[in-house]
C-alpha cells in the first residue's frame, strides 16, 4: 500500500468522525462566509465539502442553500448597521433573480448525480478564469434606477437560473455583470449582491426543502461559521492587497477541490 493510500484512508476514517465532521463545516463555513461577503466563491469550498461528507449531489446543494441564506441574513443587517442602502434598487434588480432561480432549481433536481459533478467542475474552473479578469474602469456618478437597463435585467434573470441550479461561483457573476454593466465600485457591488441572494434564495431554499433535499444537521453547522465569517468581513476594511490575498486563496482552494472532484 503506498503512502498515499494511507493518508488517505486515515482521512477518510477521521472525516467518519461526527465530532471531525462538526469542526470542518464550521471552519469551512467561516471562510466560505467571509470569502462570500468580501468578493466571491464561498460556495466552491462548501458545496464538494458536503459531497465529501457523503451527501448526493442534489441534497448537498439543497442543504448549502441553508448557510448561504443565513450568512446573507447577517451581512444585509450589518451592512444596513453601517449605513448601506439601495434597497429599492436592489429590490428591482431581484425580481428577474428570483424568476430565473425558481426555474435552475427545478433543472438541478432534474439532472443526474455526474452530470451534476461535470457542471460543477466545468463551473469551478470558469469561475476562477473569470476572476483573473482584468477589473473594468468605474462609473463614479451616483446609481439611480436609469442605469438599469433592459439588459442588466436579463442578466439578473439569467444569473438567478444558475443560482437555482448550483449556486458555486454567483457571486463572481453577480460582480462580473454589475461591475461591467453599472461600472459601480467593490463597496456598493457586495451591498447588492447579498441582498439579492438572499432575496432570491429563500424560494429556492423552500423547494429544496419541499422536496426533501436538505440536511439540517450539516446545513446549520456549515451556517454557523458562514454566518460568524460574514460578520466578520462587514467590519473588515479589505485593503487592495487584502483583497489580493482572498483572491489567490480562492483560487488555489479551487484548485485543490477541482483535481479532488477529477481523482474521485
Amino acid at each position: 500500500m503506498s503512502s498515499f493510500e494511507v493518508v488517505s484512508g486515515s482521512l477518510g476514517g477521521l472525516l467518519q468522525q461526527p465530532w471531525f465532521e462538526a469542526v470542518v463545516l464550521v471552519f469551512v463555513g467561516l471562510l466560505a462566509g467571509f470569502i462570500n461577503v468580501l468578493s466571491a466563491g464561498g460556495s466552491m469550498l462548501t458545496l464538494p465539502l458536503l459531497m465529501f461528507l457523503g451527501l448526493p449531489p442534489q441534497v448537498a446543494n439543497g442543504t448549502n442553500r441553508i448557510a448561504i441564506t443565513l450568512q446573507s441574513v447577517s451581512a444585509v443587517v450589518n451592512f444596513w448597521r453601517a449605513g448601506a442602502r439601495h434597497l429599492a434598487l436592489s429590490l428591482r434588480l431581484s425580481v428577474p433573480a428570483v424568476i430565473g432561480s425558481l426555474l435552475g432549481v427545478w433543472l438541478a433536481l432534474k439532472v443526474s448525480d455526474a452530470l451534476f459533478e461535470a457542471v460543477l467542475i466545468g463551473v469551478m474552473v470558469a469561475s476562477a478564469a473569470v476572476m483573473l479578469l482584468p477589473q473594468p474602469k468605474l462609473d463614479t456618478r451616483p446609481l439611480t434606477r436609469e442605469r438599469l437597463t433592459p439588459a442588466i435585467y436579463l442578466a439578473m434573470f439569467a444569473i438567478g437560473v444558475y443560482g437555482g441550479f448550483i449556486q458555486v461561483g454567483v457571486g463572481v457573476l453577480f460582480i462580473v455583470v454589475l461591475y461591467r454593466m453599472l461600472k459601480i465600485d467593490l463597496a456598493q457591488i457586495n451591498v447588492f449582491k447579498v441582498l439579492i441572494i438572499l432575496i432570491y434564495t429563500l424560494p429556492a431554499l423552500g423547494l429544496f426543502v419541499y422536496h426533501d433535499q436538505v440536511r439540517w444537521g450539516y446545513g446549520l453547522l456549515l451556517a454557523l461559521g458562514s454566518v460568524s465569517g460574514a460578520w466578520i468581513a462587514v467590519r473588515v476594511n479589505l485593503s487592495a492587497q487584502g483583497a489580493l490575498w482572498v483572491k489567490w486563496l480562492t483560487l488555489a482552494v479551487i484548485l485543490a477541490i477541482v483535481l479532488r472532484l477529477l481523482l474521485r
